[in-house]
C-alpha cells in the first residue's frame, strides 16, 4: 500500500519545513516568548516559503494540497523545535478563514482570505466570551440590524492573535435568546475590522503557556459593521462554526502527538548524554521503560489521528462517525502529550524545570491542548452521545 505520508512530494515538503524551522524559527523562539507575540514579518516569510497556506485551494489564494499536507507541515515544524504556541499564532487563519471560504462570498474572499493566506493580514476567530466557553449556542454578543449595518455590542475573551489581528471573524447573536437548542438558531458570523470605531482590545492576557502567542480580550461598543461583512446567511453561523470543529480538533490532535514526539526525542537525546553514578542514564531500566511507554502512547495517538485525517478527506464534516473520530483522536492525543511531557521533565530533572530548557516550554504549552477546541470533559460527553451511551 502507498504510504500517504511518505510520497516523494511530502518527504520534500517535510524536509523543507524542517529546514525553515531550524533556520527561521527556533533561534528566535525564546525572544518571541519574552515578547509575548510573533513578528508580523514571520507570516510573510512563511507564506513566501510556501508553507502558510498549505491545505487551502489555489482558487482562494492557498498553496494547494489537502489535510494530509497540512498535517505534514505541522508535524515537521513541531518535531524540528517549534511549539504549539507558535502554531496557534502563526496559523490562526486556520480557524479565522475557513468559515469565509465555506460561505463563498467573493468580496470577502478577496478582502480577507487572500491577503491572509499571502501573509499580508492576520485574522482571528472571536467565539468565546467572558460568560462562557464551550457553549457556542449561548453567545451574548449582540448584533442589531440598522439599515446597511449591524450594530455590535459585547465582549470576547481568550482570542488567539487578538492583539495583532487585522480582523476578527466574530460570532454574534442576531436571533432570539433561549436554551442552547433555540439559541443556536440565532447565531451569525460577522467579519469585524480591527480599526472599526468602538472595537478595542480591552486587555492583552498573560498565560501559563503559549507565551509567543498573543491572546486578547475584545470589547465591542456600538461597533457598526457593514451588512456585506456577514458570513453566509443571517442566523446560520452556528452551523458554520460546528462544521469547522472537526478540522480544528484534528489539528489539535496533530499538535499534541507531534509535541509528544519532540519531547520524546529530546528526552532520548538527554538520557544518552547524561551520566548518573558513572553510567549513561539510558542504561537504567526504569528510564528505558519510561521511554518505551512514551513512544507507545505517541505512536498510538499518531496512528489514530492519521486514520481520522484520511477519513476526513472523503467524509462530510457533519457525519457523526467523523465527528466521533475527531473527538476521540483529540482526547487520546492530548492524554499522550500530557503523559509524555510530564515524564520528559522528570527525566531531565532540575534542568527540565529551567526556563531556558526547551522541554519546559512544551510542558507549559501542552496544558492548553485539553482545553482549546472543546475541553476534554465536553469531548467525552459528546462521545457518549455519539456512541448512544
Amino acid at each position: 500500500m502507498t504510504d500517504l505520508w511518505n510520497t516523494p512530494e511530502r518527504r520534500a515538503l517535510r524536509t523543507a519545513v524542517e529546514q525553515f524551522t531550524v533556520r527561521e524559527i527556533t533561534p528566535h523562539l525564546p525572544q518571541w516568548e519574552d515578547d509575548g507575540q510573533l513578528p508580523r514579518e514571520l507570516h510573510a516569510a512563511t507564506a513566501k516559503a510556501g508553507f502558510l497556506a498549505v491545505g487551502y485551494a489555489e482558487e482562494v489564494g492557498g498553496a494547494g494540497g489537502d489535510a494530509i499536507d497540512a498535517c505534514v507541515v505541522t508535524e515537521a515544524m513541531l518535531e524540528a523545535g517549534g511549539s504549539t504556541g507558535l502554531q496557534a499564532s502563526l496559523f490562526t487563519h486556520s480557524i479565522a478563514v475557513p468559515h469565509i471560504i465555506d460561505a463563498g462570498a467573493r468580496h470577502l474572499l478577496d478582502a480577507y482570505v487572500r491577503p491572509t493566506l499571502a501573509g499580508d493580514m492576520i485574522g482571528s476567530l472571536g467565539v468565546t466570551e467572558p460568560s462562557g466557553g464551550s457553549d457556542v449556542a449561548n453567545i451574548r454578543t449582540r448584533a442589531v440590524r440598522d439599515g446597511d449595518h449591524y450594530v455590535v455590542n459585547g465582549a470576547k475573551t481568550f482570542i488567539t492573535s487578538g492583539v495583532r489581528a487585522d480582523f476578527v471573524t466574530t460570532a454574534v447573536r442576531t436571533g432570539g435568546d433561549g436554551p442552547s437548542t433555540q439559541g443556536a438558531r440565532g447565531i451569525s458570523l460577522l467579519v469585524i475590522d480591527k480599526g472599526a470605531p468602538g472595537f478595542t482590545v480591552s486587555k492583552s492576557l498573560r498565560k501559563m503557556g503559549w507565551h509567543c502567542s498573543d491572546t486578547a480580550e475584545l470589547a465591542f461598543d456600538d461597533v457598526r459593521v457593514p451588512v456585506e461583512n456577514l458570513v453566509g446567511e443571517e442566523n446560520g453561523g452556528f452551523y458554520l462554526v460546528m462544521q469547522q470543529f472537526v478540522g480544528e480538533r484534528l489539528g489539535l490532535a496533530v499538535q499534541s502527538y507531534s509535541t509528544a514526539q519532540r519531547a520524546l526525542d529530546l528526552a532520548v537525546a538527554y538520557t544518552r548524554e547524561r551520566d548518573t553514578f558513572g553510567r549513561p542514564l539510558i542504561t537504567r531500566q526504569v528510564i528505558r521503560h519510561k521511554l518505551v511507554d512514551m513512544h507507545a502512547r505517541t505512536a498510538a495517538a499518531r496512528a489514530l489521528t492519521r486514520q481520522a485525517l484520511v477519513r476526513s478527506l472523503e467524509t462530510p464534516k457533519t457525519d457523526p462517525s467523523l465527528i466521533l473520530d475527531a473527538v476521540t483522536a483529540k482526547n487520546v492525543s492530548v492524554a499522550a502529550v500530557e503523559h509524555v511531557v510530564h515524564e520528559a521533565v522528570q527525566i531531565f530533572g532540575g534542568m527540565g524545570y529551567m526556563r531556558e530548557s526547551e522541554i519546559d516550554r512544551h510542558y507549559r504549552d501542552a496544558r492548553i491542548l485539553g482545553i482549546g477546541g472543546g475541553a476534554t470533559e465536553v469531548m467525552k460527553d459528546l462521545s457518549a452521545k455519539l456512541l448512544g451511551y
